[in-house]
């Protein structure tokens, strides 16, 4: 076939609604629940930690509403990258589009080193006896090793891909059953004193660090927002597999939590030598159906690990390799590999923070990295999305908008406040980390960046601005062939020519 990984045109309109809707719970669906259910149970301090799912389910959806808007009138590949190019250039040139991929650059593979400390952890059941130093040349290995499969044509990861995302279905619906054979209402509904006293500073912390868990768990929900530019119909199948795909993975999530809760004591997911703090699904397993049946489904949680490390690592690689090749970010990011075709320079960077990252975890905890990820995802991309919706209404109001928000601009509201909530109490919630502190450090980096890339490009604000409205002006890609055909993408017009002033 011939190679269109370099080329503007090569993108085909192939992805329906089904499709979508998967490959979103796909990405959702990782080792997350696997690893973070201890955590929600700490967080709150009781089974009570249900909360903490389905306040990120509330954020989620409110948020997912945004990226429903945005990814239907902008349907190019890119996500984030396209939104906000459109959306901020007016005032600010190429600044906005820059940082998200600085930013992408940290809590991309942040969040791939959590799935590494989860293969860990969950290593930890079936090798007892594994020291610190084991387990960090352990998880160094695996992330070499997804790096080694990655380094490849990527139509030879489809096969496998499916393989591993198999697997971690099973797993998921494999705890949830052996949970429900063996419940406990009691145990799962019986909650301490004052576990709901709404007056309390206590609960609203602790509903916090649910909340940044709970986000975390249902990242992956925007998906097929960064393939905009492959999906069939995308006014109308990129709002409803977002919307689809956060219920479909909520109630997984309910399921899992509250069967786990209703088989293991919540008290012992807080006590660090128990097994129910760093396996908790294996102790399920093993409460229900016995030791070998734990150490079956722990090895296919470990396969689990790996494919969410794979997936999101494959797919990410490629963001600063599309902004570099249009000129918004370093021109070496946008250099493929000369026989394999795939970005280089992109996969060994976040493979390298993904290393750091695992080790940071490692000898801190989980919920560090958990809080920095979300920080620094939360300053530039979360935020400045919220803003984007309405800045486009203003900036574009012609631009086709198949798909408008519900109650706009409520849900916008929502996702501020959840947003806001989960930055503002990130350094209480991780005393001694400073997470805040850290995310405004990498985005002051990433203005020194841009100013030095800037210069040297000659962009705003050492140029002229070139404002570009391809969507504007666009053809329309839900009527540009009948369902069920393959379409070709629409492909945007050329950045008008430099320097219209945007008028302040």
């Amino acid at each position: 076939m011939p190679d269109l990984l370099d080329e503007r045109v090569g993108f085909v309109r192939r992805i329906g609604l089904f499709q979508a809707t998967a490959i979103n719970m796909s990405q959702m669906c990782g080792i997350g629940p696997f690893v973070t259910i201890p955590l929600m149970a700490a967080a709150f301090g009781g089974p009570q930690a249900v909360i903490g799912f389905l306040a990120g389910a509330v954020l989620a959806l409110a948020d997912g509403l945004i990226w429903a808007e945005l990814g239907a009138s902008l349907p190019g590949a890119g996500g984030s990258y396209v939104y906000l190019r459109q959306a901020f250039q007016y005032r600010t040139g190429k600044l906005m589009p820059f940082l998200f991929v600085w930013t992408a650059m940290l809590f991309i593979p942040l969040g791939m080193s959590t799935g590494v400390i989860g293969f860990v952890q969950y290593l930890g059941y079936l090798w007892p006896g594994m020291s610190q130093g084991q387990g960090d040349a352990v998880g160094l290995v695996v992330t070499v090793g997804v790096i080694v499969l990655l380094w490849r044509r990527v139509e030879r990861i489809a096969k496998l891909t499916v393989v591993l995302w198999t697997v971690m279905i099973t797993s998921v619906v494999l705890v949830i059953v052996a949970a429900f054979t063996h419940f406990s209402p009691e145990r799962a509904f019986t909650y301490p004193a004052h576990a709901f006293e709404l007056t309390s500073s206590h609960f609203w912390i602790g509903f916090a660090a649910g909340l940044t868990i709970g986000i975390y768990d249902y990242l992956g929900y925007n998906t097929t927002a960064y393939m905009g530019a492959e999906i069939k119909q995308p006014g109308r199948t990129l709002p409803r597999a977002i919307i689809y795909s956060i219920l479909g993975i909520m109630t997984i999530y309910l399921l899992l939590q509250i069967g786990t809760l209703g088989v293991v004591n919540w008290k012992d997911m807080l006590d660090p030598d128990s097994t129910a703090s760093s396996s908790v699904a294996s102790a399920v397993l093993e409460k229900a159906w016995g030791k070998g049946a734990a150490a079956t489904v722990t090895v296919l949680i470990l396969v689990t690990a790996v494919a969410s490390v794979f997936a999101g690592l494959l797919g990410g690689s490629r963001v600063p390799y599309d902004a570099a090749r249009d000129r918004v970010f370093f021109r070496p990011y946008g250099k493929l590999h000369p026989r394999h075709r795939f970005p280089v320079m992109g996969l060994l960077t976040m493979g390298v923070v993904m290393a750091v990252g695992f080790l940071i975890g490692r000898h801190t905890d989980l919920a560090t990295i958990i809080q920095l990820l979300t920080t620094v995802m939360v300053i530039v991309q979360a935020l400045a999305q919220v803003a984007a919706v309405t800045v486009l209404r203003r900036r574009q109001p012609g631009l086709r908008r198949p798909y408008r928000m519900w109650l706009y601009p409520l849900p916008s509201i929502v996702a501020l406040v959840g947003w806001l909530v989960i930055y503002g109490y990130a350094d209480r919630n991780s005393p001694g980390r400073h997470p805040i502190e850290w995310s405004l450090a990498w985005v002051a980096a990433g203005l020194v960046a841009f100013l030095l890339w800037a210069r040297y490009e000659k962009e705003w604000p050492f140029g002229p601005k070139r404002i570009s409205e391809e969507y504007l002006h666009g053809a329309d890609p839900d009527a540009e062939a009948a369902e069920g055909q393959a379409q070709p993408a629409a492909q945007p017009g050329p950045p008008a020519e430099p320097a219209r002033e945007s008028g302040g």
